[in-house]
């Protein structure tokens, strides 16, 4: 059996002795392996020795994780979110050396993601009206639309994220606590005015500004769509599968990390405002077909992409948006869902593509030259 790697954050690697890896689970990992006879070998960037093409690697003895000492894997699946440039420059690095580490890049700029697939002329009505996050331009979208989000370029999991609007004279700002995320406030202002806290973070870290997406309503709640996109065995890429993510009551945001609800999708649809003026078979392959076609567009730009995780938003009138790319899908909204065959076939998927690409490297005894792309 052929080895691969999984290489995962400190955190999530620290608790696999004791089974407590969070939303990752090694078990799904343990299971794909068998079925395409690849035995997976959890690493972090830390343990990676360039020079000497080894690593220190927890894997499966049993019924218990041992850490050794191991030759390199010449394929990897990235499942971390390194902030740091240094950490980028380890993994160029490697790849330099002829390791395929796919998901090579896992953290996305809001506003490149946003660059990149307005370049597509078929996208462009799919995406929400976007700009660099400065007062400027909150008040210039804010003439236009008079209702905006307000996002960290580089957030993730829904946090950071800020609403503002106009209603009957005056604005509303509804964000989260900043020392305690789960409760959120609406503050009430003067029209134009934007509180000093604001000022200073779009100051100090950078934003986007975006129209706020008039998203269709379950239970009377805004609801989005999490579509996971994989390639598996043969390097084609495909939808794994799809979940409605429900906001909870006090807040705007869906994502299932702050608070919102993982259903699925069909029967979500089935009581939306959205599916009374379009056909659930059409949304459904609607939202199938535009996911490819973004995932293809991001293709294109970012190196060795192979799972990612789109948010779309779907208006009451059935038209679609996109509203963000996540390159380390967080799978357990599928579980949460009550969709235990689709959430293992989302570490199935990454298996199979690195067992593809594993049949189609060249021999041990053969130096492939690292400029030479393999997909």
């Amino acid at each position: 059996m052929l080895h691969v790697g999984v290489m995962l954050n400190p955190v999530t690697y620290r608790g696999i002795p004791a089974m407590k890896t969070r939303y990752e689970s090694i078990a799904n990992y343990e299971d794909a392996g068998l079925s395409y006879e690849l035995i997976p070998c959890f690493l972090r960037l830390e343990n990676i020795h360039i020079m000497t093409r080894t690593c220190r690697a927890f894997v499966k003895h049993g019924n218990e994780y041992r850490q050794m000492i191991l030759p390199l894997p010449p394929v990897i699946h990235n499942r971390t979110l390194y902030r740091h440039n240094e950490n980028a420059s380890d993994i160029n690095r490697l790849v330099q050396k002829g390791i395929y580490i796919f998901n090579e890049q896992n953290r996305f700029r809001k506003d490149h993601i946003h660059a990149i697939l307005q370049e597509d002329p078929l996208l462009r009505p799919h995406l929400p009206k976007t700009l660099q996050g400065n007062l400027s331009s909150i008040h210039s979208l804010m003439e236009q639309t008079g209702d905006v989000v307000i996002k960290p370029s580089s957030g993730s999991v829904g946090r950071g994220i800020m609403r503002l609007r106009h209603s009957r004279g005056h604005w509303t700002l509804q964000c989260a606590h900043p020392a305690r995320p789960e409760r959120w406030s609406t503050l009430r202002l003067h029209v134009g005015e934007l509180p000093l806290f604001l000022h200073k973070r779009l100051l100090h870290v950078p934003h986007i500004v975006q129209e706020t997406i008039p998203l269709a309503l379950y239970d009377n709640r805004p609801f989005d769509i999490r579509v996971t996109v994989q390639r598996g065995y043969g390097g084609i890429w495909g939808v794994t599968g799809m979940f409605a993510k429900i906001a909870p009551s006090h807040t705007f945001v869906s994502n299932v990390a702050q608070g919102g609800t993982a259903r699925s999708l069909p029967q979500v649809l089935s009581q939306a405002q959205a599916a009374q003026t379009s056909n659930i078979a059409r949304l459904l392959n609607e939202l199938e077909r535009l996911s490819l076609q973004i995932v293809h567009r991001l293709a294109q730009s970012l190196p060795r992409l192979a799972d990612v995780g789109l948010d779309l938003g779907i208006t009451q009138e059935g038209n679609i948006f996109f509203i963000e790319c996540n390159g380390r899908d967080q799978r357990y909204g599928f579980r949460q869902a009550g969709m235990n065959n689709v959430w293992k076939e989302t570490y199935t998927q990454p298996m199979a593509y690195a067992r593809w690409l594993l049949e189609r490297m060249p021999s041990a005894d053969t130096e492939r030259s690292p400029g030479r792309p393999l997909y």
